[in-house]
């Protein structure tokens, strides 16, 4: 490798190998992410069925977390990512032959989710560790790039073809368990794939990290996030967001889609929209760039407004293209944030912080996923889907007016100092 001509990222045979396998893999996985709500409203018809299905499958990832990174860390990344994969594909080839064989019953639907949250507990974390390992540091931000703009792909892409699958065998009422069956096949080939590209990647040795004690690492990290005030106040205000957001999304949205548009089909149309949307604000998120450095947080709250206000009109539609509509542009901004809350993560925390300043981030959306589909559950067995809608998205625009109001964030702007570990 010359040292005045760094290669081009794509020709890094590395790179390809993760690209390519990871890309299936993250297909797949929206195969599963359609099929398993469709199987608990299928059993049931039931809304807290649905949040407790989505709990048990969000739960161990934010509890399990911090300790799959320490596994990964210790036992070397791509040995935990591959038994993660292989973990993966073994639970879902299970589950679709009992599925085969007319064995489909709630608390196997529960039992899959919480050994697929598991897995992905170490899967993820050992996942993000892989690729300082795989590919030449020079190149490192253009490959993280590429493989979040793949994340945002398959999520466009994903539903579509899950809905295809799922669409050939759709019953009046609910969706046959040979196309759920199916489906979960093909995630868990999908993952049998990805293993195997991950296993011709030639990782570079690493130097080991100091032992130290794990949970004096992490309260560190957490002190860090405490004494900053704006990082501090935008991670709490981030909470609320994912309180009133995700739960709606992920158990509030198929329930739209079986009561009022009829169909998995419809379900994935809407999910699609907004993966599409998603992309397309990623790509066009460095338009203004030096306005939004400038204007940090103020943009970050009037998009969360807007959201809310999209989020009441999604409890109004009546029609699947209302629906794609309304998400697509909720994706755009969204996709559009979140680069720049990323970005503005990197620049305002050290290096030798980030890590566990970053844990800390996914831990909030991890953590409270599943708290939010189980109080949409809930809410579902009280109000109607647009009630919930509604009052979802009238929270969240709240919540973004009292931190305008009343909270230092529209003040963030430009290029934050680093704070010191």
């Amino acid at each position: 490798m010359s040292a005045t001509a760094p290669p081009h990222l794509l020709r890094n045979i590395n790179f390809r190998w993760l690209l390519g396998g990871g890309l299936v893999s993250m297909l797949g996985d929206q195969f599963s992410m359609l099929a398993l709500p469709w199987l608990v409203l299928s059993l049931t018809g039931d809304s807290l069925s649905l949040g407790i299905a989505v709990a048990l499958m969000g739960a161990p990832r934010a509890v399990l977390i911090l300790l799959g990174g320490s596994v990964a860390d210790r036992y070397s990344p791509r040995r935990v990512q591959l038994l993660s994969k292989y973990a993966n594909a073994v639970i879902l080839l299970a589950l679709a032959g009992l599925l085969m064989l007319d064995h489909a019953s709630l608390a196997l639907a529960y039992a899959a989710a919480l050994a697929l949250g598991i897995a992905s507990a170490f899967g993820i974390p050992a996942g993000t560790a892989i690729l300082p390992q795989a590919v030449p540091t020079q190149l490192l931000q253009k490959a993280n790039g590429l493989q979040m703009g793949a994340r945002q792909l398959s999520l466009l892409a994903g539903p579509l073809l899950a809905a295809l699958v799922l669409g050939v065998h759709q019953g009046a009422q609910q969706t046959a368990m040979v196309a759920l069956a199916a489906a979960f096949a093909i995630d868990a080939l999908t993952f049998l794939f990805s293993a195997w590209t991950l296993r011709q990647v030639t990782l570079r040795p690493m130097a080991a990290a100091a032992a130290q004690g794990m949970w004096r690492d992490m309260a560190a990290g957490l002190a860090m996030v405490w004494r900053d005030m704006p990082l501090r106040s935008c991670y709490i205000y981030w909470a609320l967001v994912a309180f009133f957001v995700m739960g709606p999304l992920q158990v509030a949205l198929p329930v739209l889609a079986r009561e009022r548009l009829h169909g998995a089909a419809a379900l994935g149309l809407l999910m699609g929209a907004h993966g599409a949307g998603t992309l397309a604000g990623m790509l066009a998120s460095g338009l203004g760039g030096t306005w939004l450095r400038q204007r940090f947080g103020a943009t970050l709250l009037l998009v969360d407004a807007i959201v809310g206000l999209l989020l009441m009109a999604l409890g109004q539609i009546s029609t699947a293209w209302q629906g794609a509509a309304l998400l697509a542009v909720t994706g755009l901004l969204a996709g559009y944030v979140q680069v720049a809350i990323f970005t503005w993560i990197q620049q305002r925390v050290a290096p030798a912080m980030l890590g566990r300043a970053m844990a800390v981030f996914m831990g909030i959306f991890l953590g409270l996923a599943p708290l939010s589909a189980a109080a949409t559950g809930a809410l579902l067995r009280h109000l109607s889907v647009g009630e919930l809608f509604c009052g979802g998205g009238a929270l969240l625009l709240a919540a973004a007016v009292a931190a305008a109001l009343w909270s230092d964030i529209p003040h963030i702007a430009g290029a934050p100092s680093v704070s010191s570990p």
